[in-house]
């Protein structure tokens, strides 16, 4: 009789994870700096490690560039860019009385959730280029069962949120506790 031997689960969890972790990074993005309006400080202690001369050189003194992007919270001169194509792209496409708002939501939080939930794309982009996606009979097809998807989905909840006062309540709650919706408003009014 052969001896069992142990099995080191951890190593497959860690295959399991990173596998699920890798599609979350965002490899390849140029950032000229780093928002931190949501960083919090909570402690701040200075030590004394030795008093240390700072030789300026000879001449003229050289100064420091105040911070004014880090922290402030805005989106970077790229970011703004990207989203004003996006803007002007989708101005193109729909017609009737729908803010700049509706369209960035629909294009780029209804639309592409679908498109994320579907199996096929995903094995796709993990086996292919950007390119060959982009020709893949297959990436038609799911952006119309998305539209699809994304009508019955809105409007089920719609419905359900009129009919019902109790799901009125949820969204608020929502909003105002979890989505940080005072926050926001508060933030655009100053």
């Amino acid at each position: 009789m052969r001896p069992r031997c142990a099995v080191n689960t951890a190593i497959g969890k860690r295959c399991i994870f990173y596998k699920r972790l890798l599609p979350l990074l965002e490899f390849g993005r140029q950032r000229e700096g780093i928002d931190l309006s949501k960083v919090i400080l909570t402690r701040h202690t200075l030590n004394n490690l030795r008093m240390r001369s700072m030789p300026l050189g000879i001449g003229k003194t050289p100064t420091l560039d105040p911070i004014t992007v880090a922290g402030s919270g805005v989106a970077q001169e790229k970011e703004k860019g990207y989203l004003s194509e996006i803007i002007e792209k989708e101005n193109n496409l729909f017609d009737g009385e729908l803010t700049d708002q509706d369209k960035l939501v629909y294009v780029n939080s209804v639309l592409r959730g679908k498109l994320l939930e579907s199996e096929t794309l995903r094995q796709q982009a993990e086996n292919n280029t950007k390119e060959k996606i982009a020709n893949s009979p297959d990436i038609n097809r799911e952006l119309l069962h998305a539209i699809m998807g994304g009508l019955d989905a809105h409007a089920t909840m719609s419905t359900q949120a009129l009919n019902t006062e109790a799901i009125q309540e949820g969204p608020e709650e929502i909003l105002l506790n979890h989505s940080r919706l005072w926050e926001t408003l508060r933030a655009k009014a100053s």
